[in-house]
């Protein structure tokens, strides 16, 4: 199988944002998805808080991947935080996502990054599985804590 990337460019963004419908569907949290064109057009691309590569079946864009530099105090340098990776459902068991992971390890390894982590909903024993079989650990002494909204604009205001 050929299996091919691109990095996303700013006329994706209505395919970005149809992806991550797509994944919050499958997640069960559609209704939770505010973002639109503009606004992810802005952060991805103008502000570039972010980056997306696509995978390919092919030329077809068939999943991808949402990440962005965080920095480890501990380790001294930046790591990549990947926010979400999807593939079609049609697609999976063809080895795309474990092509996607790797091709961030990959990006890591290049800048020089001291890790690759991201968060997975606990009923996703499917993903968990996966994740679990590339020697990914799961960081069970931590908690995710969260401020968001009114919440989060009460607390800036203060």
């Amino acid at each position: 199988m050929d299996i091919t990337f691109r990095n996303a460019e700013r006329k994706d963004t209505a395919l970005i944002l149809q992806f991550i419908r797509e994944l919050a569907d499958y997640e069960k949290m559609l209704d939770e998805v505010v973002a639109d064109e503009a606004t992810l057009e802005s952060w991805i691309f103008d502000k570039q808080k972010a980056e997306v590569i696509f995978v390919l079946e092919g030329g077809m864009e068939v999943g991808f991947a949402l990440f962005f530099h965080n920095f480890s105090t501990f380790l001294g340098r930046a790591g990549i935080y990947l926010e979400d990776l999807y593939v079609r459902p049609e697609c999976r068991g063809k080895g795309y996502g474990k092509a996607l992971l790797k091709k961030l390890a990959s990006i890591a390894v290049e800048r020089g990054c001291g890790r690759l982590e991201w968060w997975c909903l606990d009923w996703n024993k499917p993903s968990i599985d996966f994740y679990l079989s590339l020697g990914a650990s799961p960081m069970s002494d931590w908690t995710i804590y969260r401020i968001t909204g009114d919440t989060l604009t009460q607390l800036a205001g203060e």
